[in-house]
């Protein structure tokens, strides 16, 4: 216990120092408000099913329904709880310290823009939005869409699907060219709640200590990334971030 809380206040103060702080967020973090992590959400019906074939285009194109219905299924989930104290103590720091901080975030679920984060790098995209599967036609419009399972272009046909990055799609190269600068320039990296396991986004971390930045993980379990860093926060993320931001 003395080990973790040196490793905390050690790590407060390279977080007070910091001019820029990069924050990378998992599963982890969600799964503290009581969403499950991705391959273990579901039980009964959808855990028939194997993640994989629901969440990708070939996957929705051989059945767009019943995908569009596992959908609809994890947005009611999500929208049945609230951010917990991890995500509110991030919102809360950046939002002392402007320009400060860059929240880059694996997670899809919209937890740290509930709790106040603004400008959330969402390197997964984001479940509560959609967008057209196809090359849209001028006709295709978001808040216009025809009713159904999915809903489609009245015009044309094309079908909505949820905003997220499906297995063997690239990431949003906007968002992911920024999420690389911020790991460039910060002088501390803080990594909470992610396994490590999920490339490129993991590569964030080895980008960071690259160019000499500090690397600091919360997790309460080993991960992936652990011998990039430079303290190891063995703690739940609503436990420690909590501690960690306050001034």
């Amino acid at each position: 216990m003395q080990q973790i809380m040196d490793g905390m206040e050690q790590a407060r103060q390279w977080i007070a120092a910091a001019k820029e702080l990069a924050v990378l967020t998992g599963a982890g973090v969600s799964a503290e408000s009581g969403i499950p992590t991705f391959r273990d959400d579901e039980t009964g019906y959808w855990s028939q099913f194997r993640p994989e074939d629901m969440a990708s285009e070939a996957g929705y194109r051989r059945d767009p329904a019943h995908v569009w219905r596992w959908y609809q299924y994890r947005r009611e989930r999500v929208a049945q709880v609230v951010p917990n104290a991890g995500h509110e103590a991030l919102a809360r720091w950046a939002q002392r310290h402007p320009q400060r901080m860059t929240l880059v975030t694996q997670n899809v679920d919209g937890l740290h823009q509930r709790a106040g984060s603004e400008e959330v790098l969402c390197l997964h995209g984001e479940l509560m939005k959609n967008r057209w599967l196809n090359r849209r036609c001028a006709q295709c419009d978001l808040e216009h869409a025809a009713p159904g399972e999915p809903p489609s272009c009245p015009a044309c046909g094309n079908l909505l699907r949820p905003a997220v990055v499906w297995f063997g799609e690239t990431l949003p190269a906007g968002v992911w060219a920024r999420a690389e600068q911020a790991a460039n320039r910060c002088d501390l990296m803080l990594v909470v709640g992610t396994s490590g396991a999920v490339y490129p986004a993991a590569g964030l971390a080895q980008i960071a200590r690259r160019n000499g930045a500090r690397v600091v993980i919360v997790n309460p379990r080993a991960s992936e990334l652990d011998a990039v860093a430079d303290a190891l926060i063995p703690l739940p993320a609503a436990q420690a971030l909590p501690e960690l931001l306050q001034d």
